[in-house]
Parts: structure tokens; C-alpha cells; sequence
């Protein structure tokens, strides 16, 4: 329900809020350059000094005003003929021309009604309108996927375009609250909606029928400083019977012509000051540094505007549709996906429309929006969750265990969850058996055991479908047939051949880039934008199952490079390693973004055996600004598979790569990468107390060992692998 809150109005109204927030951006400018260019006031210049001087200028002025910027404008009559002026105050001469500026009149038509009269002024009311809704709905979700409002400001992964729309709501959210609310309230007020509120100061009936009494000598003009000024006005000439009426910060008097008396004067209301506060936190009027900063945050607008277009595209295409499900608070099955890269959703479409067709009302939704207060009708809940990383949430479970475990209790309806991950791995279905441990600890009814379903087996689903329709006493048959994400042929150019002399078969193939769509180009998608370390699928002949490597080399690089060792009996590096130049494969991309340096300066420790120096060397090749880079590698032998030897030393030469440390296991002296960190780990403990970032990719036994060593060698600074983790300075890539 939030999403679509948010989503709707953000695509139906986008050009509207779009021009809504760039003209209010341009328009928050205006004060604060008045507040520069005005002529201001001396300390303690009173209204009755400032009137005389104007008055000794202009002897037929008729009202003069300050804005909040400190301008002080005057207009008169001279024979006749109007004029008006911005005044020194320090002589009460003209200075300038009262006339607005041409811009600032245009802008400020196109702000309010987008030069269409009232009826312009309705349609961005109701842009407004929904940047409200879009600000309010969109805060929520980013509490959602951050885990709560105390991690606001947490750490994100996931696409570019993603991140980006979130960083800047974070930043722009209170902003775009304020300005959308307060012009609503300008709205109703203009439109005659809201109650006026003021006080009614009626004009004195007895008025001493004498003019000419002079303005220095009036008290209430003495009494009041400039700084408070808003307006006074001159009596008619040659009407006795007219007032002076001088409007203050603190409220409207009237003051006799003829004797300079205060005659009738009234405060402020309280609605009045709501009022004014409302008007110049809306225009910056009296407040033009908050102003610009509110101007600075409507330019996240069209920012956010892009990004969501992008995001809500990426999530069409990566997403099955699942049509007809069901509203949360009326569903009697609820389905809530921990999803990382989509194929999780694919797996509920599925269950959905199987438990559809038994007739069961079903609500499918995402595990970073549980709310078991809205299940008003549900009877069960079923989680599928896969696992990111390490055992960690996946992008659209963030945040469910926290939600989960700062309960009071679990709710009262019966719970099942299956995992969806890799047995090869050994944090196979950890989130999900996370998941199913605070469950049991809460209380939580269980509707069946925890399972899980590997590498994406239908077969393990299907099963899986038979015990669930087996509790819910319906046949339930799950044909779960995966959707294949959209691919590429890629031709291989080169290739380089390593490791035969230690029966390890290993090749560099680098394959050309595909030519990419325009609209990929503009977002991002599929090949026309990537970086090392990312992860390239291929579809090998005779399978429906991709194999994942992970890419050494970047869009800039002008190339596609995945690095390759002929496993036994492997179908797709079978394949891969007896290709010649020329020949091509079928391939998609697919993100990694939790395995990348990050943007700083500090240094890099890169750990890596075998075929896990591919990411690692595209990282060397892609620091160009010569961050300090220091790279383990561990290989079998120096002469047979010492991978990109070659570049290596031109790296270092050129200042990419500030140190090479090798490990070699089948020499006279076998020694592997964890070995290598123990030998340096005084050089090691000091980079990681610098703030280094360690990264390693390779063999999962490898990746034990190198954690392992750490430990140890980071024991007296009182840093671990874990803490390391938390910080997101320990990344792996482990196969």
C-alpha cells in the first residue's frame, strides 16, 4: 500500500512537481539576494526619523514599507504622476527602481498557477499535493529498507540509481514536507478557505480635525524602530478626518494627524502569526538562508523524479508481475519475499498463483514491509527468503528481524519459512534460519518446519509445495518454471592460457562488449554500465542453469574479462575454456555492488588465489588515482599460472599497485595466501589501524584460512574479521 502510495503520484505528477520544485528553487534565490543588495537601516533609526527624511524627499509620499529583507520602499504622488523608489534609509533618497525584477515576476507566475489563473493555481495545489504524499510515503520506505528510524542514515547497497534516490530523500525529505505543506496552507488562504483570523481595528470615529503635526515629534513614530516596521501609511491630503496607520512586527495602531495621539492600535493574533510564519518559511521572506536551504533540497527533486523512474523500470523488468493479489488486511494467506536479485519473487509468483487457484485470497508483499497489525484476516504467513552474502538480509527483507525481535510478542498466527540459497556455500539459507531461529524464540506458531530449496530447484520446490498443501489440506502441485533473465551474445577476442603444467586448465577470456540500446545507455541497465567485480552469467549449451564469474574489468575498460579454470566434469568452464577467438556465448550481468572498493583514499589489502585475482586485477587496472593498493596472491606455481604476471609489473610502474606479496603452494616451500599475511602482519595490523579495506576473493576454504589469519593478526589491536565486516571494510567474494 505505501509503495503504491508513492509510486503513483510520483509518475502520474512528476512534470508538475518537477516545475513545482525547480521554480521554487529559483525563486528561493531572490531573497536572499535582496537581503545583500538592500540598503539597511542604522541601529536604532526610529519610523519617525525614516518618515521625516522620506518626507524631506518625497513631500508627496503616501505610504512607505520594509520588507522582511530590510528594503524600505516609498511611494508618492508628484503632481499627479505615481512614483515609487527603494530608499536609502540613511537620507531617504531613492536608490533604486521599486519595480520587481522581470524573472522574478515570470517565475513566480509559473510557481503559483503556471500563468493559468485560478485554475493553474488548483493544479499546483494538487502538485503539492502529492509531493506531500511522495515526501511523507517515501520517508516511511526508506525507514523500512534502513531497518527503522534510528539507521536512517544506514549504510545502502544495491543499483546506482536506487541509492542515489534514496541518499538525496534522506536529505531532502524534511524540506520538500515543509514547502509542500506550507503551500497548501497559501492555497486554502487564497482561495478564501481557512478562516481569516485577524483582529478588526475600526477606524476612530473622533479625530481631532488637525493636521500638519510634525513626524519627529509623534511618540508612537519615536517609540518604534525601524526593524519592526511593515508599513505606514499617509493620511489623504487635505482630508482631516484620514489617519496615519502604522503596522508592526507587533501588531496595527492609528495615529492622529493633527496631534501625533495613538488613537486605536490592536496585536497581533495568534492565527495572524501562524500565518506570516507559514508565508515565510514557504517564501524566505524574512528568512532567506532557510530559504535557500529549502531551495537546495526542491533540487533533489528532479534528481529523485529520474532515479524513481529508473527504479520503478528495473523493478518492472527484474520482477514478475503478480496479478490479483490481495490487499494485506484482507488476504487470509500472506507471502513475503527476502528477495537480493529478484529470482526470490519469481518462486512467489508461482506459490501465488497456485494458492489463488485453490482459492485462497493471498497477499504478496515484500519481508522489509511486516506489519502484523494490518493481518487483520490472515490465517497464515509464509516467508521465502534467500540469503546476501555473509548470512545477511537481502535488499527487500531489510530490516524484518529488527521489526521481529523489538516485539512484544509474535503474532498469533501460524508462521512457515523456506530458504532459498547454494549448499555450496557455507552460509547456505543462514538469513532464513535466522529468520525461523527468533521466530521459534518469539513464540511464533509454526504452520510447518523450516526448509530450504537449492540452487533454485524446482524439484525442491515442488516438494516443499506437497507438505505445504499437505498442512493446508489442498492439493497443491508447484510447477515453478524460471523466468531467464534477458541476455546477450558475446564474442571472445583473446584468450590466454594458463596452468596446464599443473593439470589446472586456466584461461583470461576477454570477449568484446555488445552494443548497447540507447535507452541502456540512459539507464544503466544490462551491459551499458558495469564494474570489476561484478558478476557476468553465462548460459552454457544444453542448460538452463547461468554459471556466475566475477568480472575483471569495467565499462571503461572497452572490454568484457572473466578469468577461468576447466573444473572436472564442469559443463559450463568445459565450454568455456575450449572457445577460440571468434566464437560467442550467451551472457546477462548481473549486480554485485557489495564487492567494490569503495570511493576513499585509504588503502586497499586485496586477497586472492587462483581464478579470485580476476576482480582483484580489475580493481588494480581501474585505480587510477593511485589509491594505495596492496595485493596477496597465492597461486600453485610461478611458472605455469601466475596470472596477469605481466600487467602486474606494469601496474606497478605505474603506480596502480603499491605492493605485490605472492604465495606459492607447489613449490620447494608450500606456502598459501594466509601464510603470506602472517609473514607480513605487522605491515598488515598497521594498513587495517589506517583504516584499510580488505577484500578477498577466491575458494571458500581459502577464504576461512584468510579470515582465520586475521584474527590472529589483528588480535592485539582488538579489531576482528567481524567488527571489520560491520564496518564494511571486510568484503568477500567467495565460490
Amino acid at each position: 500500500m505505501i509503495r503504491a502510495l508513492h509510486r503513483w503520484p510520483g509518475l502520474l505528477a512528476l512534470a508538475l512537481v518537477t516545475i513545482l520544485a525547480l521554480s521554487g528553487a529559483a525563486l528561493s534565490v531572490f531573497p536572499a539576494a535582496e537581503r545583500i543588495g538592500a540598503p539597511q537601516a542604522e541601529a536604532g533609526l526610529t519610523v519617525a526619523t525614516l518618515a521625516s527624511r522620506i518626507q524631506a524627499a518625497y513631500p508627496g509620499v503616501e505610504q512607505i514599507r520594509r520588507a522582511p529583507s530590510g528594503r524600505i520602499t516609498a511611494y508618492w504622488f508628484d503632481r499627479g504622476t505615481p512614483g515609487a523608489a527603494v530608499i536609502e534609509p540613511a537620507t531617504g533618497e531613492g536608490v533604486a527602481s521599486a519595480d520587481p525584477s522581470q524573472v522574478e515576476r515570470w517565475l513566480t507566475n509559473l510557481h503559483r498557477s503556471l500563468f493559468l489563473g485560478d485554475g493553474g493555481r488548483i493544479a499546483m495545489a494538487a502538485g503539492a499535493a502529492a509531493m506531500l504524499i511522495l515526501a511523507i510515503s517515501g520517508a516511511v520506505l526508506v525507514a523500512r529498507r534502513s531497518g527503522g528510524w534510528r539507521h536512517w542514515f544506514a549504510r545502502l547497497r544495491g543499483p546506482l540509481a536506487g541509492r542515489l534516490h534514496v541518499e538525496v530523500a534522506r536529505i531532502a525529505v524534511i524540506g520538500l514536507v515543509l514547502s509542500s505543506t506550507t503551500a497548501l496552507w497559501m492555497t486554502a488562504s487564497t482561495f478564501d478557505l481557512l478562516p481569516d483570523g485577524g483582529a478588526i481595528l475600526a477606524v476612530p470615529a473622533e479625530v481631532s480635525g488637525e493636521t500638519g503635526f510634525a513626524l519627529d515629534r509623534m511618540l508612537a513614530l519615536g517609540q518604534t524602530p525601524v526593524a519592526e516596521l511593515r508599513e505606514l501609511s499617509f493620511p489623504y491630503p487635505g482630508d482631516a478626518t484620514d489617519v496615519f496607520t502604522l503596522k508592526t512586527d507587533r501588531g496595527t495602531g492609528y495615529l492622529d494627524q493633527g496631534t501625533g495621539a495613538l488613537l486605536a492600535c490592536t496585536d497581533l493574533t495568534g492565527w495572524e502569526r501562524v500565518s506570516e510564519t507559514i508565508y515565510m518559511l514557504h517564501t524566505g521572506q524574512g528568512a532567506s538562508t532557510l530559504g535557500l536551504v529549502l531551495g537546495l533540497m526542491a533540487l533533489g527533486v528532479p534528481v529523485m523524479g529520474a532515479t524513481g523512474v529508473l527504479v520503478w523500470l528495473a523493478g518492472r523488468n527484474g520482477r514478475p508481475r503478480i496479478r490479483g493479489s490481495q490487499p494485506a488486511g484482507r488476504a487470509e494467506t500472506l507471502l513475503l519475499v527476502g528477495s537480493e536479485s529478484g529470482s526470490t519473487w519469481g518462486f512467489a509468483a508461482t506459490l501465488h498463483a497456485a494458492l489463488t487457484g485453490a482459492g485462497q485470497g493471498v497477499h504478496v508483499g515484500p519481508m522489509s514491509a511486516f506489519a502484523p497489525e494490518r493481518y487483520s484476516r490472515a490465517q497464515r504467513i509464509i516467508l521465502l527468503a534467500a540469503t546476501y552474502g555473509d548470512g545477511a538480509a537481502p535488499a527487500s527483507a531489510k530490516g524484518f528481524l529488527d521489526r521481529l525481535r523489538a516485539a512484544d510478542r509474535a503474532p498469533d498466527i501460524p508462521l512457515a519459512v523456506l530458504g532459498f540459497g547454494d549448499r555450496s556455500f557455507p552460509a547456505y539459507c543462514a538469513f532464513a534460519r535466522s529468520v525461523a531461529a527468533a521466530a521459534k524464540a518469539k513464540g511464533w506458531p509454526e504452520l510447518m518446519p523450516f526448509d530450504t530449496v537449492d540452487r533454485q530447484s524446482p524439484q525442491d520446490f515442488a516438494r516443499w509445495g506437497r507438505a505445504l498443501g499437505d498442512a493446508l489440506g489442498i492439493d497443491l502441485e508447484l510447477s515453478h518454471r524460471p523466468v531467464p533473465p534477458k541476455t546477450e551474445t558475446l564474442t571472445l577476442v583473446s584468450r590466454r592460457d594458463y596452468g596446464a603444467e599443473v593439470q589446472a586448465p586456466t584461461a583470461i577470456l576477454r570477449f568484446a562488449q555488445p552494443r548497447v540500446p540507447l535507452w541502456q545507455r540512459l539507464t544503466g541497465c544490462g551491459f551499458a554500465r558495469f564494474a570489476a567485480g561484478e558478476l557476468i552469467g553465462i548460459l552454457p549449451e544444453g542448460s538452463t542453469v547461468p554459471r556466475l564469474y566475477s568480472l575483471a574489468s569495467g565499462r571503461s575498460d572497452g572490454f568484457i574479462e572473466i578469468v577461468v579454470k576447466k573444473q572436472p566434469g564442469g559443463l559450463c568452464s568445459g565450454q568455456l575454456t575450449a572457445l577460440e577467438p571468434g566464437a560467442t556465448v550467451t551472457a546477462f550481468l548481473r549486480r554485485n555492488p557489495g564487492f567494490r572498493p569503495d570511493r576513499g583514499r585509504a588503502p586497499l589489502i586485496l586477497i586472492g588465489a587462483g581464478t579470485g585475482i580476476g576482480p582483484l586485477a580489475g580493481f588494480v587496472r581501474g585505480n587510477a588515482r593511485r589509491r594505495p593498493v596492496h595485493l596477496f596472491f597465492g597461486m600453485r606455481h610461478p611458472g605455469s599460472d601466475f596470472l596477469y604476471g605481466e600487467e602486474i609489473s606494469a601496474w606497478r610502474e605505474e603506480g596502480r599497485l603499491t605492493r605485490l606479496i605472492t604465495a606459492v603452494s607447489r613449490g620447494t616451500r608450500p606456502r598459501y595466501v594466509q601464510d603470506a599475511l602472517r609473514g607480513d602482519a605487522a605491515q598488515v595490523a598497521q594498513l587495517v589501524r589506517d583504516g584499510a579495506r580488505v577484500m578477498v576473493c577466491g575458494g571458500r576454504e581459502m577464504a576461512a584460512g584468510v579470515a582465520d589469519a586475521l584474527a590472529e593478526i589483528l588480535a592485539p589491536t582488538g579489531l576482528t574479521p567481524k567488527v571489520l565486516k560491520a564496518e564494511g571494510r571486510y568484503v568477500e567474494d567467495v565460490y
